[in-house]
């Protein structure tokens, strides 16, 4: 199995990440077309409740498991990682199935005194199923990761995504003619298709890596040689061995999942409190449902897209951190936060700049909706909270202070769902207080973050990347601004928006050479263009 550095792993995922949100966008520019903002807004509301049950089962297993077997190739633990797959993979799968059942049996209440709108029903219950293909699918990534091999991962996310584009479109197109309620139903069957194609992938991958393990094997071991082959410890197999290990899953992943289910159950309550919050303000039910799908089925989607560079740092950090850590390496630690960071801000500061200044425009020719742009604009300044936050959590999980997470978390949640009652509840606010309580949550929670990061490791933040950042992105912004009024009467929408961007894009990254915050040698570790880079810096 081919093991990838930090960088090389990273930016594996990253390009998955990109490919899957550019692609991802297809089925969120169609589906409103399809089934309209109230259809996408039934299609959402099943989401916050789908995401607790999934984070109470899966919110920690991966990361446990890639700790544990990152740990279990240094000989820092005495499970081998294939026992550490196969306990992982029972204890999750039996509170997969579990609660995917308790979900079909229990979907009338949900829907009715939960959720509150019973039109949710068919979208619940199309969406339960998918609780044990995600179990199942959250343990395989965990291995994988934690052996630092990220093309699997990858490879499932991308099948994933376009398995899922075509057929939640093609079912919910299907559906349309019985009725909104079982149009988005069909959407929620797509996203089932999807995740099961992409659990194939991973099993697939799996079955690879053990065929090549077998014919790397020269001769049988005997019974003294019947050590791991990671560790070269003697694996113990035992009921006492069996329970220490799901003991130590459980100290790793409880508090991550604690800190995770706090993030959902808080995107639950906001969905229950928005919807409350609405009402109070004299918005009716239809209204209400179509303004939420359209801040969290348009505008959030479209605000995180960055989010596929931010997620593969933090899921490539857990593992390369762990290692660091089991071997007392400090100044590795520092490093790897250091590019984590970096790359996280460079790369999101332009997406930050685009959705402010092109934020009409955008929302027009993506959803054919101007009027929803100024949630985006609102949001845009703060995305860069969102965008370094992943790092700095997945650097307290990876150092085994997730409660420290957990806390910061908490803390943001309760703020952020006071804000939405104040707010949204008054009638000048309606949907743009959830949209200000969104962004102080995100700015607060990444300040606590980096405070306990800062506490935890005597860390100490560039402030100078911020300072050159900054200065990109108001040279950037004005670049992209002068490009789109000058081309007004010459060209078409789409074509404007792909010069301006194109040419706020040159500006930005000419600036961030100058400045010294783009880093060749970084890319010159990447896949694919990596040798490139590689031919250009020997010369």
């Amino acid at each position: 199995m081919k093991k990838q550095t930090f960088i090389q792993g990273a930016m594996i995922l990253l390009a998955a990440g990109i490919i899957n949100r550019v692609l991802g966008f297809i089925p969120r520019i169609a589906l409103p077309r399809v089934i309209g903002a109230e259809g996408v807004g039934l299609y959402q509301l099943s989401y916050p409740f789908f995401i607790v049950l999934v984070t109470l089962i899966t919110g920690g297993i991966p990361l446990a498991i890639a700790k544990l077997v990152a740990e279990a190739d240094t000989g820092a633990n005495r499970y081998s990682p294939q026992r550490i797959l196969q306990v992982s993979l029972s204890f999750t799968l039996t509170l997969g199935v579990l609660f995917m059942f308790l979900c079909i049996v229990f979907a009338p209440w949900v829907t009715r005194y939960v959720l509150t709108d019973e039109r949710v029903y068919h979208t619940f219950v199309s969406m339960s199923p998918m609780i044990a293909i995600i179990a199942v699918s959250a343990v395989y990534r965990g291995y994988f990761q934690g052996k630092q091999n990220m093309i699997p991962s990858a490879a499932s996310s991308i099948t994933e995504t376009i398995v899922r584009i075509v057929c939640v479109i093609w079912f919910s197109w299907l559906l349309v003619p019985q009725g909104i309620e079982r149009a988005a139903a069909g959407a929620m069957l797509g996203a089932l298709v999807g995740e099961f194609a992409g659990m194939l992938i991973l099993l697939w991958n799996y079955g690879r890596a053990k065929k090549e393990q077998k014919r790397t094997e020269v001769q049988p071991k005997s019974p003294l040689q019947n050590q791991d082959e990671t560790t070269g410890k003697t694996p113990i197999d035992s009921a006492a061995s069996q329970k220490g290990l799901i003991r130590r899953l459980l100290a790793i992943s409880v508090p991550v999942t604690a800190g995770r289910l706090v993030g959902s159950l808080s995107y639950l309550a906001e969905t229950i409190v928005t919807a409350q919050s609405l009402a109070l303000a004299g918005l009716s039910r239809g209204l209400a449902t179509a303004q939420y799908g359209a801040l969290q089925g348009m505008i959030i989607p479209l605000l995180l897209l960055p989010g596929a560079l931010t997620s593969s740092l933090a899921t490539s950090l857990v593992p390369s951190l762990s290692e660091a850590s089991a071997q007392g390496d400090r100044a590795l630690i520092h490093k790897r936060m250091h590019q984590a960071l970096r790359l996280a801000l460079v790369t999101g500061a332009p997406f930050s700049v685009f959705m402010y200044v092109l934020a009409e425009p955008l929302c027009l020719l993506l959803y054919n909706d101007a009027s929803i742009g100024n949630m985006l604009k609102l949001m845009a300044p703060f995305a860069l909270f969102i965008y370094i936050q992943p790092p700095l959590q997945a650097a307290l999980q990876a150092l085994d202070r997730p409660g420290k997470a957990l806390l910061n978390t908490f803390i943001g949640a309760v703020i952020k769902i006071s804000l939405i009652l104040l707010l949204a509840s008054r009638p000048e606010f309606g949907i743009i207080g959830a949209v200000i309580a969104i962004c102080v949550n995100s700015t607060i929670v990444t300040f606590l973050h980096a405070g306990s990061v800062r506490k935890l490791l005597a860390f100490r933040f560039k402030l100078m990347d911020w300072t050159k950042t900054i200065a990109g992105m108001f040279i950037m912004g004005a670049a992209t601004l002068l490009v789109y009024e000058q081309t007004v009467v010459l060209f078409p929408l789409w074509l404007r928006l792909i010069m301006a961007s194109i040419a706020g894009l040159i500006v930005y990254f000419i600036v961030m050479g100058l400045t010294r915050m783009i880093d060749f040698h970084d890319l010159s570790r990447a896949p694919i263009i990596g040798s490139w880079f590689n031919r250009r810096l020997r010369k």
